[in-house]
């Protein structure tokens, strides 16, 4: 029987990965990143919006429920919306989430707002503050990394837009913008 020895350079094998492929697998998956990353912000940013949307349209829903349950208007404040306590009442009607109701009431990129309109209910229930006539509930985008429009409604129900993202001062300015179908 014959043994055979290969020395020198013909008899190691290489190991591992060159650096020019390393560097062309690193190559592609920067090209890939790059594709990608602009895509998946446009997708946050959507999902931004459209949980935007939904809360301002549960705000909407919540100031109803208040209005006809409690007969006291619309509710004075954001936070008569949330919970005080383990019993709902015309200052803590449990109708939304504390995290909403309470400042800084910001949900995903989103910072929302309630402000009471027209005048105050004359005659409230005993023991509740005064609810008012009408409101202004907007929803205003933390950054333009978080969301590009801001939504306004108003007590006819209607979400509104501004592609703008820019901030709406009243309940007309807020009709006068586009609707959400």
């Amino acid at each position: 029987m014959v043994t055979l020895t290969i020395t020198g350079r013909q008899g190691l094998r290489e190991r591992g990965f060159s650096l020019i492929e390393l560097l062309i697998v690193v190559a592609i998956i920067l090209i890939i990143a790059a594709i990608a990353v602009p895509n998946f912000l446009q997708a946050k940013i959507a999902a931004n919006q459209a949980s935007a949307v939904s809360t301002v349209r549960t705000l909407t829903s919540a100031t109803a429920a208040y209005s006809s349950v409690w007969s006291n208007g619309f509710p004075p404040s954001m936070l008569a919306m949330g919970s005080v306590g383990g019993t709902a009442t015309c200052n803590g009607a449990m109708l939304v989430d504390n995290s909403i109701a309470s400042a800084p009431s910001q949900k995903s990129g989103y910072t929302f707002s309630y402000t009471p309109q027209g005048g105050a209910i004359s005659n409230p229930p005993p023991g509740c503050g005064a609810g008012f006539l009408s409101y202004l509930i907007t929803a205003m985008p933390n950054s333009v990394y978080t969301g590009t429009q801001s939504f306004c409604a108003d007590e006819a129900m209607i979400v509104h837009y501004s592609s703008t993202g820019a901030a709406v001062a009243t309940p007309a300015a807020c009709e006068a913008l586009p609707s959400l179908q």
